[in-house]
């Protein structure tokens, strides 16, 4: 018995063919709720960039920054705020951490407290930082006055060493609870298991640290210092509240600079050419969090 296949015409052939450009209505639909994310991406992230990088390709303004003294104050201001402020303030996130594992109802009373400074918004919290730190009528020389007698009290926001550690010193009171709470996340997310076993072969304190807790949030610690590098580096808040680039503009990092340039002095061109300088700084780091996240955790 033989079977018989029966063809159209090619002409109706053709008729009945799928057009190789359809698609299907879930990806039409798909495509159509995409668009507005889309096109505001493109509005808010992609044209700023390439305007601001038509901003800064005068190459006077680079040759304009690198003969201010003032720019390179800022710049040495900025590595000086990263290298101290970030790796201080994850050492010591990574110490209260330690703290805050524990299970006992006052310690969860206490980090509840300890959270605040970075809940609060910025504004009241480094102005009553900088009300405090007044070398005149300021809170903290009145108690260096009133308890031990010292007078005259340190100048904190005149001079220029005293304003850069007070500002590392608010800024590292203002983000450490915050990377606090990640690496204490980090270490509760390591099995008990380990530590009872480390117990039970006599690890002391320091060897359960160093050979349980440390390689459980190693990554952890070098993905946030890396991440923390990056906010930091556009700290504004911290500079500008606190000292506003003063005493005479030798507090000034380079996210405070630019803005100088590029509002009070009205040279936009200069103040995105100080914002584009720091690139050298934050596209590596940016590039080699992008290489850690895309790791797979070993099995």
């Amino acid at each position: 018995m033989t079977e018989t296949i029966a063809t159209l015409p090619s002409s109706e052939a053709a008729a009945y063919r799928k057009p190789p450009w359809s698609l299907r209505p879930e990806t039409i639909w798909g495509i159509i709720l995409v668009i507005p994310y889309a096109v505001v991406f493109a509005f808010f992230v992609v044209y700023p960039l390439i305007y601001g990088f038509y901003l800064g390709s005068n190459w006077a303004s680079y040759v304009k920054l690198f003969n201010d003294p003032i720019y390179l104050r800022g710049l040495r201001n900025t590595l000086v705020f990263l290298l101290v402020a970030v790796n201080l303030k994850l050492l010591l996130a990574l110490v209260v951490s330690g703290f805050f594992v524990h299970p006992q109802r006052w310690i969860r009373w206490v980090s509840i407290i300890f959270i605040l400074p970075w809940a609060v918004p910025s504004i009241p919290t480094i102005l009553s930082f900088r009300w405090m730190l007044n070398s005149e009528w300021g809170m903290i020389n009145n108690i260096l006055f009133s308890v031990f007698g010292i007078f005259p009290g340190p100048g904190w926001l005149l001079d220029p060493d005293l304003a850069m550690g007070s500002i590392i010193t608010v800024h590292i009171w203002k983000y450490l609870p915050f990377w606090t709470l990640i690496l204490l996340a980090g270490r509760l997310a390591i099995p008990q298991d380990l530590y009872e076993a480390a117990q039970m072969d006599g690890a002391s304190g320091w060897q359960r640290f160093r050979y349980v807790t440390w390689p459980g949030v190693r990554n952890l610690y070098i993905t946030s210092t890396l991440l923390s590098t990056v906010w930091s580096l556009g700290d504004f808040n911290s500079v500008y509240l606190l000292t506003g680039g003063a005493p005479l503009d030798r507090t000034h990092i380079l996210a405070t600079l630019g803005i100088k340039y590029g509002y009070q002095i009205a040279d936009v061109s200069t103040g995105v050419a100080t914002v584009i300088t720091a690139l050298p700084l934050v596209v590596p780091l940016i590039v080699y969090l992008v290489g850690q996240l895309g790791r797979r955790a070993p099995q």
